[in-house]
C-alpha cells in the first residue's frame, strides 16, 4: 500500500540525474509549476503511451508555466533511448534508488500477474510555484494522464 504525500505539504526537494546524466534538482524551477511523474519503467507499452501523450501536449502545459518531470528507477543511459526514440520533449529522471519515490510516497508494493514486488505507483504531482504540492493525480489511465492535468490546470490556471 502506497502513501503518497498530500496537497498541501511541501514537496520534498531532490536532486537526481537526468537522461544526459546532468543533476536536476527541484529547486532549478522556482517561479514555475512543475509535474513530476511518477512511472514503473522506460519503453514499456503503458509508460510510452503516457510520455508520449505529455510530448504531444507541451505546448499547452507551456501555456500554464508548467514544467514536467518524469521519474522511474531507470538508469539514465536507457532514459536517453527512451527520449530519442520518442523524441520526448522533457527531462526524465533517474531515481535508482527510489529514494525520490519513497520520499513522495509513490514506492511501494505492487501486484502483477500474481507476483507481489515493490515497485513505483503511477501517480503524479503537480508541486505550485511556492513548491508547495498543488495537486495530486491518482486516479487516470496511461492514455488520459495528459487530459486529466490539462483539465485540472485549465480550472485552476493562476
Amino acid at each position: 500500500m502506497v502513501n503518497p504525500l498530500k496537497e498541501g505539504v511541501k514537496a520534498p526537494q531532490f536532486s537526481l540525474p537526468d537522461q544526459d546524466g546532468e543533476q536536476i534538482s527541484l529547486k532549478d524551477f522556482k517561479g514555475q509549476r512543475v509535474l513530476i511523474y511518477f512511472y514503473p519503467k522506460a519503453m514499456t507499452p503503458g509508460c510510452t503511451v503516457q510520455a508520449c501523450n505529455l510530448r504531444d501536449c507541451s505546448d499547452e502545459l507551456k501555456k500554464y508555466n508548467v514544467a514536467v518531470l518524469g521519474i522511474s528507477t531507470d538508469k539514465p543511459e536507457k532514459l536517453s533511448r527512451f527520449v530519442e526514440k520518442e523524441l520526448l520533449n522533457f527531462t526524465l529522471l533517474s531515481d535508482e534508488n527510489h529514494e525520490v519515490a519513497q520520499a513522495f510516497g509513490t514506492w511501494g508494493e505492487k501486484e502483477f500477474m500474481g507476483k507481489t514486488y515493490d515497485g513505483i505507483h503511477r501517480i503524479s504531482f503537480l508541486i505550485g510555484k511556492d513548491g508547495i504540492i498543488e495537486k495530486v493525480f491518482d486516479d487516470f489511465k496511461t492514455t488520459n494522464h495528459h487530459e486529466v492535468v490539462l483539465d485540472y490546470l485549465k480550472n485552476h490556471s493562476k
